[in-house]
This record gives C-alpha cells, structure tokens and sequence, in this order.
C-alpha cells in the first residue's frame, strides 16, 4: 500500500486563518492569536482526547476523527514556527519544543528550518531538523516512516508549500464558526483546491464543520 502524506484535524476559521503573524507568536502564545481553543476546543471536548484527565467527553464525528489522528502514522512533518517560536539562528539548543519531556508524535519529527541543528530524542520522539524542499524532505520523513503514512503537523506555511508543490494527498480541515479578521489563511476558500481535490464537508453538532479532501 503506498504511503499517504496526510494533513489531520488541522483547525482554521470560518475565514480560513489558522494562526496569528509571525510577530504575535510567542511562548505565551504559540498560535499567535487570542483564545486559540476556540478553533481547537471540539477536539478537546471528546471522549478520545489524549490530554483527557476525567472520563466523559463527546462521542460522534469529532471523537471519531480525534482517535483517527495517530493512526498508520510513522513521522511528521512541521515548520519550525510549530516547534517554537524563535527565529533566526538558535542562539542555544535548550529549546526542545513546547510539548515538555513527552511529545505527543511518538514518531521521528522532521523540523523545517534553514537553521538546522543536531538531532535528538526525547522520550519515543526524535527530532530532526532539516533544510530542504517539500519533496527532499518527504523523501526523508517516508524512509523514516518505514512504509506507514507521513502526517504534516502544520503550521499554516508549511501546509501550504506541500499544497503547492503537488504533494499532500489528503486533508482534514475542521472549520470552526468564528472570524478572526487577520492572521495567515490556509484558504480565503475551500474552493480553491477543488481544482485538485474531491470535497466531502460534514457539520458536527459541536459547531465545527469537517472538511475532508482527497485528491483527484
């Protein structure tokens, strides 16, 4: 079976903005934007939640998709801006990313940046950083994977350079009802990548409505 390179319950507003300008982003504010759980909070609300520390949460299309998000996935894929918010060269390496001693990946970590710097693990997550195109870099994260399928964590730049260069073959964007007004868009349409994509849109009763991609 070959190996998909996935997008997964990626979340933007109803105007398509994932997250703030790269100046707003800060430790206290990784997404760079206000109240960021209003794009994220359906999946947080479910039974399948990872970071759940009581029972309950909600069953349905948003748990479904929640518990779908690690499955048959062997690396990720993501920007340097999700991994921190610093830019430039690294002025040191204590910086290991926001998710603590044990990241959520559980999968080799390919961090694009120009800045590249040695690699290390953390808990059953190593991490890599890498400077190269989309596609030297999916070479890379496939081998990794050893034959599972490739998962682009985001951020909303880097989505959008696999989405240029012709490589992702599916997307799950959940769109929550808000606008934000400005920040970086994955979209001003879903309609934009229906030149490349079927579109199957499904509303959730938390809100959000789930817009699932494939390519043609």
């Amino acid at each position: 079976m070959a190996q998909l390179l996935k997008v997964q319950n990626f979340n933007v507003s109803s105007d398509g903005i994932a997250a703030g300008f790269g100046d707003l982003q800060t430790l206290e504010s990784p997404f760079g934007l206000p109240s960021p759980e209003r794009l994220f909070g359906w999946a947080g609300a479910t039974a399948s939640w990872p970071n759940r520390t009581e029972p309950g949460g909600s069953r349905g299309l948003d748990d479904f998709l929640t518990r779908d998000f690690t499955h048959n996935i062997g690396a990720e894929i993501m920007g340097r801006n999700k991994f921190g918010p610093y830019r430039g060269p690294w002025e040191n390496e204590d910086w290991r990313g926001w998710w603590g001693d044990e990241p959520p990946f559980r999968t080799p970590v390919f961090v694009m940046t120009h800045h590249v710097r040695p690699s290390y693990r953390l808990s059953d997550t190593t991490f890599h950083f890498v400077d190269g195109d989309p596609a030297t870099v999916l070479a890379q994260a496939q081998e990794a994977a050893e034959g599972k399928d490739v998962r682009i964590g985001g951020g909303v730049t880097t989505i959008r350079q696999f989405l240029d260069a012709g490589l992702i073959d599916t997307l799950h964007v959940a769109v929550s009802p808000i606008e934000l007004g400005s920040g970086l868009h994955l979209w001003k349409s879903p309609d934009e990548l229906l030149d490349r994509y079927h579109l199957d849109v499904v509303p959730s009763p938390s809100g959000v409505t789930h817009h699932l991609f494939w390519r043609k």
